[in-house]
């Protein structure tokens, strides 16, 4: 994986309206499926019984949630890019957000990412808006693509 770094925000608001590196492709198992079924109390079949979804989906085994994808968004962008100075990064909303393809048990995924906006806000910091796109590893379509809005703070 390649990885960028930037020093501080100044630096960081030079990739404005470029896309930042690929992420590695990251494995989507059962266990994590159930452990957010759990967290979000959304225990739907076909997330996590695995011989009824053998037997019933047309998936033809449990898929993640939706919202699992989104979910990830943080932990896969926090994959591609560093900011030194960063002392505090939030999450702030999401724009436009699709899942145009499910996501099998055991499927990879990976972040593609570009910087749309990067905005100075208040306590010395940044609001940025992110293009996500998560790719599964030999689909077409994605997981998901949503604009990702996060505030980071110096």
């Amino acid at each position: 994986m390649s990885s960028v770094i930037f020093n501080n925000f100044e630096d960081f608001k030079q990739c404005k309206g470029q896309q930042l590196p690929l992420g590695e492709w990251f494995l989507i198992t059962q266990e994590m499926i159930n452990d957010f079924a759990n967290a979000t109390l959304d225990k739907q079949w076909i997330h996590v019984d695995e011989k009824r979804a053998l037997k019933e989906s047309p998936f033809k085994s449990t898929i993640a949630h939706g919202f699992m994808s989104v979910a990830m968004i943080s932990k896969l962008l926090g994959e591609i890019f560093t900011i030194k100075s960063l002392k505090i990064g939030l999450n702030y909303g999401l724009n436009k957000v699709r899942f145009p393809n499910p996501v099998p048990v055991n499927s990879q995924l990976r972040m593609i990412a570009s910087v749309i906006d990067v905005t100075e806000i208040d306590n010395n910091g940044i609001r940025v808006t992110f293009s996500c796109i998560v790719a599964i590893n030999g689909q077409e379509k994605p997981a998901c693509a949503a604009e990702f809005i996060a505030a980071f703070f110096e």
